[in-house]
């Protein structure tokens, strides 16, 4: 049996060219004469748009700004590993032995770029169309809710507006410490405003560590507003 025939079935979509899908699930670690690279440069493109169009014919009265963030929201790393992992796609990708032993079927970089190449793959064969089907079909039911208020959660954002309102100033990110190897590393980030500690948090990126602090602040700031009333 074909191997890549389930993840075919999942996106109800039969590639015309074999080695097109097998190069677009190929990482540059499998030690081939081609990789997904380029295919996922192209199919980062392609997703921007066809996401873009979405939410511009979705929400008709939104203004550039919202349809932005959302587009922000949904066409990123975390955004495409969602996706990726609804069609199972690291059982399928091609990768060496020693980033199969770092969990490289696990890592969102990994299969966020799978899925673009993915895309890339699909939009060569047969155009915007089936695309557009497949990844607005997966957006579908992978977000209960697709809205602003739902979909953007800009912690940093919005912590830098409400010390600029209320102090005059902006807030600090200081990375404290990170901690587990190169594949796996955690790191540790305080938030501070006017030399004042608000808030320490964890995560597995600095930007996700910053953004858990900034959460973390703005309902300390929160509180604190609310006692003060």
């Amino acid at each position: 049996m074909d191997e890549l025939k389930p993840l075919e079935e999942k996106l109800k979509y039969r590639f015309k060219d074999r080695q097109r899908l097998i190069e677009a699930l190929t990482h540059k670690s499998f030690k081939k004469p081609y990789n997904n690279e380029r295919l996922e440069f192209l199919g980062d493109a392609v997703l921007d748009l066809v996401v873009g169009e979405y939410l511009y014919e979705r929400f008709p009265k939104a203004k550039e700004g919202e349809l932005s963030k959302m587009r922000a929201s949904l066409v990123n790393e975390a955004g495409f590993k969602r996706l990726a992992d609804a069609l199972n796609l690291g059982e399928y990708i091609y990768i060496s032995a020693a980033e199969e032993n770092n969990k490289g079927r696990e890592k969102p970089s990994l299969l966020s770029n799978a899925f673009e190449a993915l895309m890339g793959a699909i939009y060569l064969e047969s155009g915007l169309d089936e695309v557009r089907r497949i990844t607005i079909g997966l957006i579908e039911a992978c977000y209960p809710k697709i809205d602003l208020s739902s979909l953007f959660k800009d912690y940093k954002t919005t912590l830098q507006e409400l010390t600029q309102a209320r102090y005059g100033v902006i807030p600090e990110y200081i990375l404290k410490d990170s901690t587990g190897p190169d594949h796996n590393k955690e790191f540790e980030v305080e938030v501070r405003v006017n030399d004042r500690l608000l808030a320490t948090a964890k995560g597995k990126s600095k930007k996700a560590a910053q953004q858990e602090a900034a959460h973390a602040a703005l309902k300390l700031l929160a509180k604190e507003e609310g006692q003060s009333e």
